[in-house]
């Protein structure tokens, strides 16, 4: 759906997001920005002029950013309305702190200064009404740099999402400071989003068959929607891999018939399984379950502009033995089918598996039966995980609210096993969305004894 401007005043709008994959994303996610005043402007950052431009962003362009989700007939809805707007929250603080030191404490991820406190992100019937959206800017005294902490409801858009949404604001803001017409400013976004899942009922082919090992069955009172804590000491590695090493990577890709990120992927499951071995050779029996977020828009024919959380973690699993025996071609081979089999049926078949387990589950509920619920296999409580997402292609560095691009984005730390992201770098930078040839990073979390030194793929990336 589009939002309509000039619908009749006090209109409500609704789309569901029990309907497809959304509701599984019970989450804030969270990540922190840091802009250098290189110049010494005065007005860096306006915090007046970033709370404004925020404020016209939602209610002109993001009206369901400025709603809240509703529980009603055991349905979750996104509402909104044109009269009636649950702002996202903005503060600010000040800190007497040197630029130097307050890179250190973003690099470390220190989330508890930097990014908005938000509550429980549990969408049910007693449910607050929670924001979709906050922020937290921080400025220093010595007027060197401005911080921005943000976090977004991941039932209401994912990455790709939430960072055309940061796309649009920082232009939205650099076009308000600039233009002398700033009701024209107003009404321009660059990417003009549309707003719920449509029906992707066309796409099912009843005769395919498939195995949606993207989720697990486990009891009810087991369920849950994040992560849980390791019991393994986890520590968060940040890899670089330079231009040369993607060539290689590549090269590698083009002969095995796969894509850079199924082959970057087989690279790491496999080298991670390899040194988790030798390190505790008991671990041979152990299943590690592979998954990565895939972003099926194109494969629907959706807009890449949907603001929506549709994306699906294919996944494929092995014990370690099975994945430390393994030449790099067949591990690519592995990899590259778990990821390319999101097809548009496959999808279709995978939400329509979901909204049938949900009806199963509220019948169970309301008929008092201690029945089986559904989780998203990545977050079940596993010995061993390789959990991907890839940001690479995202305009995270074209976020130049009119001072300038980021002088540097941290995801957040996620202590759990196997956890890997995929980064762009202040070098990708390139023209509208587009991002060039630069190095990439890799944050990846992993117990401890993992020492990926021990891997010769694996060295070359490892920060000397």
């Amino acid at each position: 759906m589009t939002y309509d401007s000039n619908a009749p005043e006090n209109y409500e709008f609704r789309y569901s997001i029990t309907s497809n994959i959304s509701y599984m994303y019970q989450v804030y996610c969270s990540y922190i920005m840091v802009y250098k005043n290189a110049d010494g402007r005065k007005d860096f950052m306006n915090p007046e002029l970033l709370q404004s431009s925020l404020t016209t962003l939602v209610r002109k362009h993001y009206p369901p950013v400025a709603g809240w989700f509703e529980y009603t007939n055991d349905e979750i809805e996104v509402v909104f309305r044109n009269d009636k707007f649950n702002n996202p929250p903005f503060e600010t603080q000040t800190l007497d702190m040197d630029y130097d030191t307050i890179m250190e404490r973003v690099q470390a991820s220190d989330e508890e200064l930097f990014v908005p406190k938000y509550p429980s992100p549990l969408i049910d019937a007693d449910s607050p009404v929670n924001p979709m959206f906050l922020v937290k800017a921080t400025y220093l005294e010595s007027n060197d740099a401005v911080v921005l902490g943000v976090s977004y409801h991941h039932s209401l858009m994912d990455g790709s999402a939430f960072w055309l949404f940061i796309y649009n604001w920082a232009n939205l803001c650099n076009r308000m400071s600039t233009e002398s017409d700033i009701a024209s400013a107003e009404n321009h976004v660059p990417c003009p989003p549309s707003f719920g899942l449509p029906s992707i009922s066309h796409l099912h082919d009843p005769e395919a068959k498939f195995e949606h090992t993207e989720y697990t069955l486990v009891d009810a009172a087991d369920c849950i929607r994040a992560f849980k804590p390791s019991v393994d000491t986890i520590k968060e590695n940040i890899l670089h891999i330079s231009v040369d090493e993607q060539h290689k990577v590549r090269d590698m890709a083009k002969k095995y018939g796969v894509s850079f990120t199924a082959m970057l992927c087989a690279i790491f499951w496999r080298e991670m399984s390899r040194i988790r071995l030798e390190a505790r050779p008991s671990s041979a029996s152990t299943t590690s379950l592979f998954t990565c977020a895939v972003n099926p828009r194109a494969q629907l024919a959706l807009s890449s502009f949907l603001c929506a959380s549709p994306v699906v973690n294919l996944a494929a699993s092995k014990t370690i033995g099975e994945i430390a025996e393994m030449d790099l071609e067949d591990m690519a081979h592995l990899v590259s089918h778990t990821i390319t089999k999101g097809t548009a049926p496959y999808v279709c078949s995978s939400m329509d598996f979901l909204v049938a387990q949900r009806k199963i589950e509220i019948e169970d509920e309301k008929l008092g039966r201690k029945g089986k619920k559904i989780m998203l296999a990545y977050v079940c409580p596993g010995s061993a995980k390789c959990t991907v997402s890839s940001s690479r292609n995202f305009p995270i560095y074209q976020t130049d609210f009119g001072f300038g691009s980021p002088e540097y984005v941290r995801p957040p730390y996620l202590p759990y096993d196997g956890c890997l992201r995929i980064w762009p770098t202040p070098g990708s930078r390139g023209t509208g969305l587009n991002n060039k040839e630069a190095p990439l990073e890799v944050y990846l979390s992993q117990p401890d004894y993992i020492d990926l030194s021990r891997s010769p793929l694996l060295r070359a990336y490892v920060k000397k």
